[in-house]
């Protein structure tokens, strides 16, 4: 699973700039995937740039995106199903700044 995994990662890192020409799409990481055993449904996780306007106009349009998103991975892995995607934010990043800002202000302590 973890090489379907990485492999739908990579397509949709190659296909979300290139399919998606919309300009309330801000600058997306997708940063994992976790897709389900039988391959009929893909959790897609992405980082965004910016604050929590951006951050929903981004995973909103995605999600709207998502047919053109799944057509790119059917046409470039050969599974026996393509995935459903369902789009969520990352927190792990949001989680790490807040780590080392905690850090950093124990430091000066």
């Amino acid at each position: 699973m973890r090489r379907v995994d990485e492999a739908i990662r990579e397509v949709l890192s190659d296909s979300i700039p290139k399919e998606i020409q919309d300009p309330r799409l801000g600058f997306v990481t997708v940063t994992g995937v976790e897709t389900s055993a039988d391959l009929r449904h893909a959790r897609v996780f992405v980082s965004v740039l910016g604050d929590d306007e951006e951050r929903e106009q981004s995973l909103s349009t995605l999600q709207t995106s998502h047919g053109r998103l799944q057509r790119a991975i059917a046409t470039q892995l050969r599974m026996k199903n393509t995935p459903e995607l369902e789009f969520h934010y990352d927190t792990s990043i949001d989680r790490a700044w807040r780590v080392e800002e905690i850090l950093e202000h124990e430091e000066e302590q």
